[in-house]
């Protein structure tokens, strides 16, 4: 329970700072916008490098892994189907479709683990399945349908290799695989500049909430109620049912699987929808409102399976 409260305090104050930034107008006009961009460009591939370079790749074969992926897919692919109906674009549905499944398994999931389960690693399924498996083909698509590209196709193909979170993440996941020992020269100053990663993604959600409607009031209300409704409540039940009924799991490892479906959709989300332009409000809500449920969620997960 400590965990929990202490997670989301963490991030409700650094947005807050980000906030009260914005609305003092302290960053300047652009300030949200270089913030994402440092994030995107700079921080985030320097943070996946580092967390994926010193991480256990066996835990990509673990059963909750497959749990992990089966629910995100489940999910994700209802909001694909839904945004195709209302014919809602690629890229939006593609953001949307993220904010559904795409856990904060970062500075919000570690914290949780730690306190609530005991172990910091447990985390660690998740988010690699989401750095090397989701995050590469979601921003290829991203890639590839706001940017009008229409160069040859094995030109398209490397789409990946030039994004940068991406190369960030296949890296980390060589040096792993490799058993690469990285220079502490090289390393530290990574290392530091990975750092800055979740203050600026936070810094500049907070700004970005400044001017802005309250959430479900705008034209995004029905896309961001599917996608909430999605990640708060659907991914976990469906967690759950095929973690107990198919895989079979019980105790500590179900614990573990349905706490980290629960969390909320990851800021960095954010990030992705200001880079390309596509889905901003969408996201920002998403993230906003699946934050503020989740803190339940996660209460009533734990008190029923700890």
């Amino acid at each position: 329970m400590q965990g929990v409260l202490s997670g989301f305090a963490v991030i409700a104050v650094v947005i807050g700072v980000g906030y009260v930034l914005g609305r003092r107008g302290r960053l300047g006009t652009q300030g949200s916008e270089v913030l994402t961009t440092l994030a995107f460009h700079v921080a985030s591939p320097a943070l996946l490098f580092t967390t994926l370079a010193r991480a256990d790749l066996s835990v990509v074969f673990s059963g909750r892994l497959l749990v992990t992926a089966l629910s995100t897919a489940a999910v994700a692919g209802v909001f694909v189907a839904v945004g195709a109906v209302r014919r809602w674009g690629v890229g939006r549905t593609t953001i949307g479709a993220l904010c559904a499944g795409y856990v904060n398994s970062g500075n919000l999931g570690i914290p949780i683990a730690v306190y609530v389960l005991g172990d910091a690693s447990l985390v660690a399924p998740v988010l690699l399945f989401q750095l090397v498996g989701v995050t590469p083909v979601a921003l290829t698509i991203l890639d590839l349908t706001t940017t009008g590209e229409k160069g040859p196709l094995w030109r398209r193909l490397l789409t990946p290799l030039r994004n940068p979170v991406a190369v960030g993440s296949l890296a980390g996941v060589v040096v792993s695989a490799t058993g690469v020992e990285v220079p502490g020269p090289v390393m530290d100053p990574v290392t530091l500049i990975g750092n800055m990663a979740v203050p600026a993604v936070l810094l500049a959600f907070g700004i970005s909430l400044r001017g802005s409607t309250l959430p479900l009031r705008g034209g995004e209300r029905g896309a961001v109620l599917l996608a909430v409704a999605l990640k708060s409540f659907v991914q976990p039940a469906v967690t759950w049912a095929l973690a107990a009924g198919v895989f079979g799991l019980r105790g500590a490892q179900l614990l573990d699987v349905v706490v980290t479906s629960a969390l909320p959709a990851a800021q960095n989300l954010f990030t992705y929808a200001s880079r390309y332009r596509v889905g901003e409000t969408l996201a920002r809500e998403a993230i906003l409102v699946s934050t503020v449920l989740s803190v339940p969620v996660l209460v009533v997960v734990a008190a029923l399976l700890g």
